[in-house]
This record gives structure tokens, C-alpha cells and sequence, in this order.
């Protein structure tokens, strides 16, 4: 039976994270912002909550999920955790500008939500636990633009914005985002009880998280192993996914890696356009820790990580290895196949690993656009044709690109798949649409001037990222010349 949506006043929240003992969390309301007012809001975030949409244009809405007004069963509060810094344990962190409102369960799915930018907390160390508005509409588009890339990762209800200022380099206007998952429990939230030597407390929240996420380790016979050995499954396949379709994090902090697998925590993030395993698109990132080709390693270091603060629970150092000692096989495993659907194939051969690594080759060394030339193979036809010219206008050394076609088209010729099928299957897992920095810089210009008319414009085309949209054909182009000089720190 469906559940009519709901109104706000009947949009009832309960928070299961408040009934941990309260020295894992702080209750407290939001800071009120000056004159809210909408930027842009997800009908699909609205409807997975079972949030009648036509309350997100309404003025309580905008009261509710800027924290001015506290929704109905809410239990504000932010979370405790500590975590890894750029590998060096920086000790207790936790919510320093976010505020879990609690959560509520429609059609066997349990979300919370969560107010990114909701003023000052305990945690807040030296910030003003402020967001401002280019960091929230990057946050809001990039969140909707991973899942409709079939991506797990955290959502966003909407990004409500506000003519109150705040400092960073310079003055700017503020934000609140709303964000959405399942969870929000980080690794670090289990290291912080680990170091904290409050081994009591990391069992605590190891028993929440397997009762709230994972209730069917609780048949296994050691639950605090299988807790690890999923979540280092989950992390091998989230990086999978990550290199498959050229998205940078840029600030894998094990206080951001998310218990459940899913991408969070979106601060300066990027997607690859002119390929180089070794960009950085973080630019405080000066070491180049988490860059595009350490993302695999570097999640693999976060699990470790996870496995030394479980480690009590579990019982032994080899049960905790034996949990952990699987991430470079699901890693490849996962990345091997999503290459493979990638390429347009559907069985394994010997050759395969070579011949990617040939593409991914000529992509470096001509760095050449990663979605585009992904997205122009799709299109190739079984035999040299008119349609290679888009791919090849992408590489100065088109010899070498010719060469590594004819090879490619005999490994399709193995096959013998059906043209139009094959280019169909590549077509729905090559994007056409990414979020390039340069389209969200200018839809975040827009919105400082108040036209918030690009940001709801991206909303719909990147939620739609495998479909031509012929009409937005220029959305999916090479960046132009200026964008070669925007840089994304942490300082948002």
C-alpha cells in the first residue's frame, strides 16, 4: 500500500543516534540565518523522505531546513568523532557545523537528515560553523549528479540560502544544505572511542551501527569481523567506482569515510576532464596524498585504519587481517568489471587489463578529455568510420590511437556483439554529463547575484547524465580556457 506524502507538520523525525549515551553527541538547535530564502531543492531526495513536494516551495520549509524552526520529533544534536588528518591523527573533531535532526523510514529505507552550516557547536574548534553559498551548491550538485551516476553516496534535500555574511579568503553569503543518508557515522567515529582508550563506548557504537545498517551480521559469529570485512568491501567497490568515472574526493579523512561505503562529505572535490593520474584537485592538498591515482591506496590505508580502532572488538590480529586482507582483490575485481562495461565487453579475456591500460595510456600521455573520449568510444562503430573522427580530434598522437582501435576492434570482433547493443551498454555507464568546475562556477555566480535559474538548470540535466539532451549539448563540452585556473581548497 503507498503511503500518501506528507506535510510538513505531519513530517515526523526520530533520532535513533540520541539514544546513545550523551557523551556521544550534543543536543543543541540550530543558529538562525537572516532571511532564508530557496536555491534550489530535490524533488527525488523529497519523495525517497515521502515529503509531499509541494512543501519545498513553501515558507516553512525554508524555516525547517535552515534550522530556524525544529521539525516535528527532532532531537538536534552533533556528533562526536575524531579521525586521521592527510595520515597524521589529528584527535577529536566531530560536527563542527552540522546538526542531525534525526531521521524517519519510508519503503524499507531508513535516512537521516542532516543541516551542513547550522552554526557553532562544541566541535567547532576556530570555525563559525558556517557554510557558504559556493561550497553548498557545489555539495548539492555533486551529490545528486554521483547518484544518478549510480554512485553510492549521500543526497541532498536542497540548499537554502541566506544574505548573512560569513569570512573565508573573502566575505560571502552564506548556506545551509540538507543532506540525507542512511548514516552519517564516519570511521573516525570509531576511532575517537578507540583512543581514546573507551572500549566500552567503541562496542556501543559498533552495536548500533551493526542493529541500525547491518542487522544480519548479527548471525555471524564474530559481527565485529564481518562489521570490518563489509565495510572494507564496500570501500574497494566505492573506490572502484570513483576511477571508473574520474571523480576525485580530494579530503579522504577517515572522519570522512562513511561506515556505510557511501561517498561523503563533499568539500573539494573534482571530476577528471584533461586525464592525469597525478592531478590534485584539492589545492591545499600540496603532497598529492589523495590524488586521483592514490584514491585505491589511500582507501585501503582508511580501512587499515578502521580495523586498528575495531580491533578489541574483534578479538585477534589475525581475524582482523583475515577481515581486511581481501580489499586489493574486491578492488580489482570491481574496477575490472566496470572497465569491462566500460569497453563495451561482455566476457573476460587475457588481453583485457592490457588493452585498458593502453587506452588509459593515450589518455595520459595526450591528456585527452576523460568523459568525452569515454563517451565518443561508445559511439564507435565496429569498422573504421566517419564516427572515429570525434575520438581522434581528442588525442594529438591519432597514430597511436589508431593503432590501439585496430586492436580494440579485433577484441570486439571475439565477441561477435551486436553493433547496436554493444554501443546501447556503453551509452548508459559513459556519462555524457559531468559537474565540470567550470559549470559550477557559473552557476554559482549566478546565485551570489540571486538567480538561481543554472543551479536547478544542472539539477536536471546531471540527473540525467547518460541521455543526449541534444538541446544541452554545450553542457557537455571541453571547459574553456579560463577554467584551467579554478582551484578548490578546503577553506569552505
Amino acid at each position: 500500500m503507498t503511503t500518501p506524502p506528507l506535510s510538513l507538520q505531519d513530517f515526523v523525525l526520530e533520532n535513533q543516534f540520541a539514544d546513545l549515551p550523551p557523551h556521544f553527541h550534543t543536543h543543541l538547535s540550530a543558529s538562525p540565518i537572516d532571511k532564508p530564502y530557496l536555491v534550489a531543492a530535490s524533488a527525488e531526495v523529497a519523495a525517497q523522505l515521502n515529503l509531499d513536494r509541494t512543501s519545498l516551495n513553501s515558507p516553512e520549509f525554508l524555516d525547517y531546513f535552515s534550522g530556524n524552526l525544529i521539525l516535528p520529533g527532532s532531537e538536534p544534536l552533533a556528533a562526536v568523532y575524531s579521525g586521521h588528518q592527510f595520515g597524521v591523527w589529528a584527535g577529536q573533531l566531530g560536527d563542527g557545523r552540522a546538526l542531525l535532526l534525526g531521521g524517519r523510514s519510508h519503503a524499507d529505507q531508513y535516512l537521516e537528515i542532516q543541516l551542513k552550516g547550522a552554526g557553532m557547536t562544541p566541535y567547532s574548534r576556530m570555525g563559525d560553523g558556517r557554510a557558504v553559498l559556493r561550497s553548498s551548491i557545489r555539495e548539492f550538485l555533486c551529490s545528486e549528479a554521483m547518484a544518478a551516476l549510480n554512485i553510492p553516496t549521500s543526497r541532498a534535500l536542497c540548499v537554502i540560502g541566506s544574505d548573512q555574511m560569513v569570512f573565508r579568503e573573502t566575505p560571502e553569503t552564506s548556506a545551509v544544505v540538507a543532506r540525507v543518508a542512511p548514516s552519517f557515522v564516519r570511521f573516525g567515529s570509531f576511532e575517537h572511542w578507540y583512543y581514546n582508550d573507551r572500549m566500552d563506548d567503541l562496542r556501543l557504537l559498533a552495536d548500533y551501527v551493526i542493529a541500525q545498517s547491518y542487522p544480519e551480521l548479527l548471525a555471524e559469529s564474530n559481527p565485529y569481523q564481518a562489521l570490518l570485512s563489509t565495510v572494507t568491501t564496500r570501500t574497494a567497490e566505492l573506490m572502484a567506482h570513483w576511477q571508473a568515472v574520474g571523480f576525485m574526493h580530494g579530503v579522504m579523512n577517515t572522519d570522512n569515510m562513511s561506515i556505510l561505503g557511501q561517498t561523503l562529505d563533499y568539500g573539494p572535490f573534482g571530476f577528471m576532464e584533461a586525464y592525469d593520474e597525478k592531478h590534485i584537485c584539492n589545492h591545499t592538498d600540496q603532497q598529492g596524498r589523495y590524488s586521483y591515482r592514490m584514491q585505491p591506496a589511500i582507501g585501503n590505508w582508511n580501512c587499515q585504519a578502521l580495523a586498528q580502532a575495531l580491533s578489541p572488538l574483534i578479538g585477534s590480529v589475525d581475524e582482523t587481517n583475515a577481515a581486511l586482507s581481501h580489499y586489493p582483490a574486491i578492488y580489482r575485481q570491481k574496477w575490472t568489471a566496470l572497465m569491462h562495461q566500460k569497453f563495451g565487453l561482455k566476457t573476460d579475456h587475457e588481453g583485457d587489463l592490457d588493452l585498458f591500460a593502453g587506452f588509459f595510456t593515450l589518455l595520459q600521455n595526450n591528456h585527452a578529455d576523460f568523459t568525452l573520449s569515454f563517451r565518443h568510444l561508445s559511439k564507435l562503430s565496429d569498422h573504421k568510420s566517419t564516427k572515429d573522427e570525434l575520438l581522434r580530434d581528442l588525442f594529438l598522437d591519432r597514430d597511436g590511437l589508431d593503432m590501439w582501435l585496430i586492436n580494440y576492434r579485433a577484441r570486439l570482433a571475439m565477441e561477435q556483439s551486436d553493433e547496436h547493443t554493444r554501443q546501447t551498454s556503453m551509452l548508459s555507464v559513459n556519462p555524457k554529463y559531468i559537474l565540470r568546475n567550470y559549470l559550477a562556477q557559473v552557476a554559482i555566480e549566478k546565485a551570489q547575484k540571486k538567480d538561481f535559474s543554472e543551479v536547478r538548470k544542472l539539477l536536471s540535466i546531471l540527473g540525467n547524465p547518460y541521455d543526449e539532451q541534444e538541446e544541452h549539448d554545450d553542457y557537455a563540452e571541453l571547459p574553456p580556457d579560463w577554467a584551467k585556473h579554478l582551484e578548490v581548497s578546503c577553506s569552505s
